[in-house]
């Protein structure tokens, strides 16, 4: 996965091996997908909030997650339009649309256009690439 935008949060891959475990380095600097019906936040629906594993930035509100059936975290909408960047994916044979922390660069998924009204959007997202917040 090459990351030549400018971010707000830049770090060696040394430094992103050393905060990262193995299967979050692979998903959210790799370029990588965990199993489906693996991650911790496919099933989880409690309220509070989606952060980037990255870099701690408020991606998904606890609201807009559904439950699609594909085995990965979903939701109809980030928190808002600036904290996820859409890249055109040509990986596998495929053309998707990826989505990335725009802070720090981190894969997050893919978005689909099979998602519930109003978006009508799916963000297919990494349990890997993500930490669960609670309300304060």
């Amino acid at each position: 996965m090459t990351d030549d935008k400018p971010r707000e949060i830049r770090k060696t891959d040394a430094e992103w091996r050393a905060q990262l475990d193995a299967e979050q380095y692979a998903v959210a600097r790799q370029g990588g997908t965990e199993r489906a019906f693996t991650g911790k936040y496919w099933d989880h629906f409690e309220p509070g909030s989606y952060h980037c594993i990255g870099c701690g930035t408020p991606l998904f509100a606890a609201g807009s997650k559904f439950d699609a059936g594909c085995g990965w975290p979903s939701y109809a909408e980030p928190i808002n339009a600036t904290v996820v960047e859409r890249l055109v994916d040509r990986s596998h044979g495929m053309v998707r649309i990826e989505v990335r922390c725009n802070r720090c660069g981190s894969h997050l998924g893919h978005v689909f256009n099979d998602g519930p009204a109003p978006t009508g959007e799916r963000f297919c997202i990494n349990s890997a690439s993500i930490d669960f917040k609670s309300p304060d």
